[in-house]
């Protein structure tokens, strides 16, 4: 494979209205300049879906053929995961290892998933009163205007285009400008793949330049977004103009609640990865570590030391743990909130600083904070880096109250050996997904998403399906 720069439109690579660089986070150096969808480029990409999806071809293929051109795609993705992955870690400055051996395999791991369950759509027959039959059927929503961040361009991305595709939507993906490559491959390899023309189109740009024309334009049915709080609202404001069909999952500030008859080296171990792989860039990143006041100092100790040995440099070392952030205006706002930190009295006891390779880079070391208090800024806004505030608590009761002390509810993580504490505690925190004894652990059956201000409706699953259909109720006279 070689990188692609022009837009996906109809089946086309075609130039938009303007170029800007992506670039290579750990080296500063441009990777290729991409071209921007304009106002333009994002309506032709609006009515080619929509053709698409009005095509027979497309609209009334068997479902088995869907499925077909699915497990195509997640073959093909997995015979170039090699370049893809290399590509990711290029684009967003992640170490190779995770791009390699998580993301990628996940990628292809979704689009198989969702290849199943493009024959399985079924409806109801419903008795209901009179001589009528009715039942149900679940049509695809139409054309879906996917935007997705740059923590994990790909894989996101699949959350998204996997379900739509596999019921029968024609999908516009708008990958984030800072990390536009992968998606680019994709479209590449869809085209390969089989996929009718217009059926899945991808057109690179800014937020406030394509996105926003994506989601104001009225031929899209539906938008499903991952990205912050603060872009959510103004998705969703936007979009209620429509009104379209919107799916949102955001940011977080996410509890991981670590007991004192946890098993406290695995907790260690599970705090370190809750925050600091994915660089901390990862929307249910244990950012917050609450530890019960009887174990806190020497858990805390013992999380500094791991986290003070973490390997900050190129991430296409396989000894690198912590990689670049994204951009220099991320290093800059992780770099604000350490020194919040420490102006609001918390304890720095592991890294806080900038760091460089062969001085260039955007990199921050893996941070701790000690004596954090519940209302402090590192502990109520999202940071969206390696920085981890730790907080003490005395009992259940208080536990659950810190965790849930947040606008946020995307995840949380609990470390304990009693099964009773474990299921109370899964039941009262606000979070879309409780990790026990674990974290950071996905699959494709498994529903992801967020309570309160960490958004709505659900990625993954047999549930993501109900994102991209609508019912349609069948009333059938039967007499006369």
């Amino acid at each position: 494979m070689e990188l692609r720069t022009k837009l996906l439109i109809g089946g086309e690579w075609v130039a938009g209205s303007s170029r800007f660089p992506t670039l290579n986070p750990a080296t500063e150096e441009t990777i290729a300049e991409v071209e921007e969808a304009g106002a333009d480029e994002v309506d032709a990409a609006v009515r080619s879906a929509r053709e698409a999806f009005a095509d027979p071809k497309w609209r009334h293929m068997d479902p088995h053929c869907r499925a077909a051109l699915l497990w195509r795609l997640a073959d093909l993705v997995e015979q170039n995961a090699e370049f893809i992955a290399a590509t990711e870690t290029r684009d967003n400055g992640k170490p190779l290892f995770e791009s390699g051996k998580v993301d990628i395999p996940f990628v292809v791991a979704n689009l198989r998933y969702f290849a199943g369950w493009a024959d399985k759509l079924t409806g109801d027959v419903i008795p209901v009163s009179g001589g009528f039959l009715n039942y149900t059927l679940r049509d695809p929503v139409g054309v879906v205007g996917a935007i997705v961040p740059w923590n994990f361009p790909l894989n996101i991305a699949s959350w998204k285009l996997a379900p739509a595709l596999a019921c029968g939507n024609a999908v516009i993906l708008k990958p984030a400008e800072q990390t536009p490559l992968t998606a680019l491959l994709l479209g590449e390899l869809a085209l390969e793949a089989g996929f009718p023309p217009g059926v899945l189109n991808v057109i690179p740009g800014r937020g406030p330049v394509t996105g926003q024309a994506l989601v104001e334009h009225p031929g899209v049915d539906k938008i499903c977004f991952t990205g912050s709080t603060a872009t959510g609202r103004r998705v969703m404001a936007t979009a209620a103009a429509g009104p379209k069909k919107v799916s949102l999952e955001l940011g977080g500030k996410s509890p991981n609640i670590v007991f004192a008859d946890a098993d406290l080296d695995a907790a260690v171990r599970g705090a370190l990865t809750g925050i600091f792989y994915g660089k901390g860039e990862v929307c249910a990143a244990g950012s917050r570590l609450l530890v019960e006041r009887s174990v806190h100092d020497e858990f805390v100790e013992k999380v500094a030391a791991k986290a003070t040995s973490m390997t900050v440099g190129d991430p296409t070392d396989s000894k690198t743990r912590i990689g670049a952030l994204v951009s220099a205006e991320q290093r800059d706002r992780v770099l604000g909130y350490i020194d919040a930190g420490r102006e609001d009295g918390a304890k720095l006891v592991a890294g806080g600083n900038r760091a460089e390779v062969d001085g260039k880079g955007y990199f921050v070391e893996a941070t701790v904070f000690d004596e954090v208090d519940p209302g402090m800024r590192i502990a109520q806004e999202e940071i969206f880096g390696p920085v981890l505030a730790t907080l003490a608590f005395d009992d259940v009761d208080d536990a659950i109250a810190v965790a849930n002390h947040t606008i946020y509810g995307l995840a949380a993580g609990v470390w304990t050996r009693d099964i009773g504490k474990a299921h109370r505690v899964a039941r009262d925190v606000q979070a879309g997904t409780v990790w026990v004894n674990t974290y950071n652990r996905y699959d494709p059956a498994s529903p992801f998403g967020g309570f309160k201000q960490s958004g709505f409706g659900r990625d993954l699953g047999e549930i993501a399906l109900q994102e991209y259909t609508q019912t349609k109720s069948v009333w059938v006279a039967l007499d006369g």
